[in-house]
């Protein structure tokens, strides 16, 4: 059995429209965000041996402003990548640890999240991925593989899933009136 977590990035600033897209930070809601599934994931109790991440400013921003405290290992590969190219980084993984974390962007987040949960645990956590998986949204799942080489589509279920307004609903979406 392997662990997955996935992490997206907070909040994206988007008040300098002369960056690029791999240079955009975090807005103040996003560092809010953040710090506060920081604190989430690290209650949470799951030991992380790896962390895999995009490079992109904001990714390595959500990580600082998070304070984890596992140290990161950024794979270009995963900037803006989607399920099949994160499933291939997985699949790479070496030293066989028992729990990863990888932390970037939708919707390649998402749809790997999707694309690994057997049709067995299509509960109502999957129904929540499916739904939206938020900027600073943190799932969890479990694979039934023993080495990462393994992980292939239908290999898991989501056995957790937190966004940041269901730890503050001032995170929440913002309402227009």
């Amino acid at each position: 059995m392997k662990r997955l977590g996935l992490f997206r990035h907070a909040k994206s600033d988007w008040d300098d429209m002369s960056l690029r897209d791999f240079d955009r930070g975090l807005n103040a809601r996003g560092r809010r965000g953040a710090a506060l599934m920081g604190r989430h994931i690290s209650e949470y109790g799951a030991k992380w041996d790896k962390v895999l991440a995009s490079p992109a400013k904001r990714i390595r921003l959500t990580l600082e402003s998070s304070a984890l405290a596992v140290p990161a290992d950024f794979v270009d590969v995963a900037y803006l990548a989607d399920s099949t190219t994160l499933m291939g980084l997985l699949t790479k993984i070496e030293g066989n640890p028992s729990a990863v974390m990888l932390v970037g962007h939708n919707p390649g987040l998402q749809e790997l999240a999707l694309d690994l949960v057997g049709e067995s645990h299509e509960d109502a956590l999957f129904g929540e991925v499916l739904a939206k998986f938020p900027t600073a949204g943190f799932a969890v799942l479990d694979l039934a593989i023993d080495d990462w080489a393994d992980c292939a589509p239908g290999c898991g279920r989501i056995i957790h899933f937190a966004r940041p307004r269901d730890l503050d609903p001032e995170l929440g979406p913002v309402r227009v009136s």
